[in-house]
C-alpha cells in the first residue's frame, strides 16, 4: 500500500509522459506549494517582526533605565573631580600631622573631616591644623544654604593647608579612595542635613544625608585597616519631647519631635551597632545650639541679625500658654573644645578589615552651655549690639517639629573631656556681629558698630 501511495506521489510530482490531465494536476499542486510557502514565508517574517519590536523595546528602555541612573548619578556623584597623582599628593600632604616633636600632645593625630566646609566643620579643622594635626575635608557643598558660604570657609582652610575633597559620603569609591591613600587614626563626622523645619519640605535629604551616608561612612570605617576611632555629630533634639530637665545622657530619647531628631536618634542606633559587631570606637556629641562667626544663616540669631539691619521684622516664636521659647545656645569655640577633647580622649578601634577583635569605648556627650536663654532675649542683645531697634513679630510656635526649651546637663562631658564652656551668649553675638559685618559689610553706621564691638 506504501509502495502505491509513494508510487502515486511520485506520479504527481513527477509525471512519466506530457499530457493534459496531467499537466493540471502539477498546475495545481505547484500553486499549492507557492500558496503554502508564501503563508509561511509570512507567518516566518511576522514572528521576526514581533521579535525585532520586542527587541527594540527593549534597548530603549534599557537606555531610558540607563539614562535615568546615570542623571541620578552624576545628581548625587557629578563626574569625578579626584584620583591621580598630584590628587593623592595632596591628600597626603594635609593629612600629614605637623606638630613639633616632642610636643606635649603628642605625635598628631591625621583626622577626615565631614562636612569640612560647614560651620562647625570649619572651625574644628582649623583648630586641628592649628594646633598641628593632619586634616583632609570633604564636603559636597549642598545647596540647603547659600553654597558661596561654604566655598568661603574652604578658602579660609585651603590658607591654613587643609585640603578639601569635593564629594559626598554616600560615594563608597572616594570613600575607599580616600582611606586607601591615608590611615586615618580618626574621623569627625560632621556631615549632615540640618535644620528642623526643613525635614517638612525635603524628608528625603535627611534619610539620604543623616542615615544612609552614615552608614556609607561607618562601612568605610570598619573596612580599614586599621580602623579610625570616629567622633560624630548628634543633636540636642534627640531629647524630643522629654521635660526632665536638664537634659542628661541617662535620659530617654525615645521620642523625636521632628524627622530630623528623629534621624540622629537613628544614627546614635546605628553607630551603637557598628561599635558592637565591628569593634568601631565611637563617640557621639549632642549639640545645643550651636552659634557665631561663620555660622549658618538658616539659624535664627544669624536671620535676625540680617532682618534687623535691614529694617525687617524679625518673627518670635511663642510656645504655649504664653511661654517664651528658650535655647542653650554655645558658642562655637566651646564647641570646638569639646570635639578636639572627645578626638584625643576617644580610645582605639579594635578592628580591622571588618574584623572584630575585642570590646571597643562606646560614649555619648551633651556638649552645651547650660544656660538657657529665651528668644525674646536673644533679640535684645542683638539690638544692643547692632545699635538699631528690631520690629518683633511674635506669634505661636506652628508645629513644624521646633521644641520649646533646651537645657543641657554637661556635668559627664565636664568629668571625662574636661569641658567646660566659657563664653556667655552676649559675648559670643558681640563676636558673631563684628564678624557678620565684616563678611558682608553694611553701609549705614558701620563705623559705629565696629567701635562698640
Amino acid at each position: 500500500m506504501r509502495v502505491v501511495v509513494e508510487e502515486e506521489e511520485a506520479e504527481v510530482m513527477y509525471p512519466s509522459t506530457p499530457g493534459k490531465v496531467k499537466v493540471e494536476q502539477r498546475s495545481s499542486a505547484a500553486m499549492s506549494r507557492q500558496v503554502h510557502r508564501c503563508f509561511a514565508s509570512t507567518g516566518t517574517m511576522f514572528l521576526w517582526a514581533l521579535f525585532l519590536v520586542a527587541m527594540t523595546a527593549t534597548y530603549l528602555s534599557f537606555r531610558s533605565l540607563a539614562g535615568d541612573a546615570a542623571a541620578s548619578s552624576s545628581r548625587y556623584f557629578p563626574a569625578a573631580s579626584w584620583g591621580g597623582l598630584h590628587w593623592e599628593r595632596q591628600i597626603r600632604a594635609s593629612a600629614s600631622p605637623r606638630r613639633p616633636p616632642g610636643s606635649a600632645e603628642g605625635a598628631g593625630l591625621s583626622v577626615l573631616v565631614t562636612g569640612a566646609a560647614g560651620f562647625v566643620g570649619a572651625h574644628c579643622s582649623l583648630a586641628l591644623r592649628k594646633r598641628g594635626d593632619g586634616v583632609v575635608g570633604i564636603d559636597n557643598y549642598n545647596s540647603y544654604y547659600d553654597p558661596s558660604l561654604k566655598k568661603a570657609r574652604r578658602a579660609l582652610l585651603g590658607s591654613h593647608g587643609v585640603f578639601v575633597v569635593d564629594g559626598d559620603i554616600n560615594d563608597g569609591r572616594l570613600l575607599a579612595k580616600l582611606f586607601d591613600v591615608v590611615p586615618f587614626t580618626h574621623v569627625l563626622h560632621l556631615a549632615a542635613q540640618a535644620g528642623v523645619r526643613y525635614a517638612m519640605e525635603n524628608p528625603s535629604s535627611y534619610v539620604r544625608s543623616n542615615v544612609a551616608g552614615l552608614v556609607s561612612l561607618l562601612e568605610s570605617c570598619k573596612d580599614a585597616d586599621p580602623q579610625p576611632a570616629v567622633v560624630w555629630a548628634s543633636s540636642s533634639s534627640v531629647y524630643g519631647l522629654n521635660d526632665a530637665v536638664p537634659f542628661s545622657e541617662a535620659h530617654r530619647t525615645d521620642k523625636p519631635a521632628s524627622l530630623y531628631a528623629a534621624t540622629k536618634k537613628a544614627g546614635e542606633a546605628i553607630t551603637h551597632t557598628y561599635n558592637h559587631i565591628y569593634g568601631l570606637s565611637i563617640t557621639g556629641l549632642r549639640f545645643f545650639t550651636v552659634y557665631g562667626p561663620w555660622g549658618r544663616p538658616d539659624m535664627a540669631y544669624f536671620f535676625f541679625t540680617r532682618n534687623i539691619l535691614q529694617g525687617k521684622p524679625v518673627t518670635v516664636y511663642r510656645g504655649r500658654d504664653h511661654v517664651d521659647i528658650a535655647r542653650d545656645f554655645t558658642y562655637i569655640d566651646d564647641i570646638v573644645r569639646g570635639c578636639l577633647a572627645a578626638l584625643d580622649t576617644a580610645g582605639r578601634s579594635t578592628g580591622g578589615g571588618g574584623r572584630k577583635r575585642g570590646a571597643a569605648p562606646y560614649r555619648i556627650f551633651n556638649l552645651g552651655n547650660t544656660s538657657p536663654v529665651t528668644v525674646p532675649a536673644l533679640v535684645a542683645m542683638l539690638e544692643r549690639c547692632l545699635m538699631v531697634k528690631a520690629r518683633r513679630h511674635v506669634v505661636e510656635m506652628p508645629g513644624n517639629g521646633d521644641v520649646p526649651f533646651t537645657h543641657a546637663n554637661i556635668s559627664l562631658a565636664r568629668e571625662q573631656l574636661g569641658y567646660k564652656p566659657t563664653t556667655s551668649l552676649e559675648m559670643g553675638l558681640k563676636k558673631f556681629v563684628r564678624w557678620y559685618l565684616s563678611y558682608y559689610g553694611y553701609n549705614r553706621g558701620t563705623h559705629a558698630f565696629r567701635s562698640r564691638l
